[in-house]
């Protein structure tokens, strides 16, 4: 029908174009964010799952840093630890070598000398320790490892994982005690100087007598030392398969969420050069539509 108020023609034309425009402004606008989803009316379900998703990869994120501090003072305390037995060692030698009868006085003296030096030392050791300024071998309150400890391990409030050290923390201490003849402080590094756990006021090595009993007891603080440590590996091992799973499954997450979120450039690509052919196709049709009005007015004449 010929009609100089209506236009059928053009009027579907210009739906037609306003339809292209739509979809290549959101094309345009996918290619250049790198998006497929930009806004909630994209994909509304998908962008509540890419959301959860994204909130759970950034929570493991921080996770896998905390294993990674917690496993940095493991590591610092055990660190501390070996060097602990190094000097156990060196003086059940010298206890060992006191409590020989070719020891003279003098020799003894020598050792004793010694022995005391490497008391102190494991008393500064264990009294100032730190880690992030924070004391770890301390058998007080302000010891880290004399308490249990949480590591959050998860994006979750559940995922936490529980140490404790306490038990093995004071038996080396107090092993440590003991062998020294009392003369160890690990909680100030101080030395004391009244010995009580062999007799009052006796020399671990200046004697051969002491000095035999001293083996035993720094052979006990070696022991001890060596189960606080092997704890101390056991918990950082595990820690450390933490991270690794952890690492596994946020890669997983973020190639979920962008299977989700990122455009396919080739599709879209594709599909913006079809809106861009279609909107030049329906430029045109409407240029030929608005033409038919013309062939109204032939009529009239």
């Amino acid at each position: 029908m010929l009609s100089l108020h209506t236009n059928n023609a053009a009027l579907s034309a210009q739906g037609a174009i306003s339809r292209t425009q739509t979809a290549l402004s959101t094309s345009q606008t996918r290619l250049s964010t790198g998006y497929r989803i930009n806004s909630a009316m994209d994909d509304a379900a998908g962008l509540q799952i890419a959301t959860r998703l994204k909130t759970q990869t950034s929570g493991m994120t921080v996770a896998m840093r905390n294993t990674q501090n917690s496993i940095s003072m493991l590591q610092t305390a055990e660190g501390a630890l070996d060097e602990t037995t190094n000097i156990l060692t060196r003086m059940k030698d010298l206890a060992t070598q006191a409590a020989d009868g070719s020891s003279t006085d003098k020799d003894q003296t020598a050792m004793q000398a010694e022995f005391d030096s490497l008391t102190s030392e494991l008393s500064n050791i264990m009294a100032n320790t730190k880690f992030g300024g924070t004391n770890l071998l301390r058998n007080d309150a302000t010891g880290k490892l004399n308490a249990a400890i949480t590591f959050q391990i998860g994006a979750d409030s559940a995922e936490t994982m529980a140490a404790n050290f306490v038990t093995e923390l004071t038996a080396v201490h107090t092993d440590i005690g003991a062998a020294t003849a009392a003369q160890y402080n690990g909680a100030t590094g101080a030395a004391s100087g009244a010995g009580t756990q062999i007799s009052a006021g006796t020399d671990a090595v200046a004697g051969a007598t002491a000095a035999n009993l001293t083996i035993g007891t720094l052979s006990t603080a070696i022991d001890s030392v060596a189960a606080l440590r092997s704890k101390i590996g056991a918990v950082s091992n595990r820690l450390d398969h933490v991270n690794n799973n952890l690492s596994n499954i946020s890669t997983n997450t973020q190639a979920a969420t962008g299977r989700i979120m990122d455009v396919d450039f080739a599709s879209e690509s594709a599909t913006m050069t079809s809106s861009q052919m279609l909107l030049q196709a329906g430029t045109a049709m409407l240029k030929q539509s608005n033409s038919q009005s013309s062939l109204v007015l032939s009529l009239l004449q």
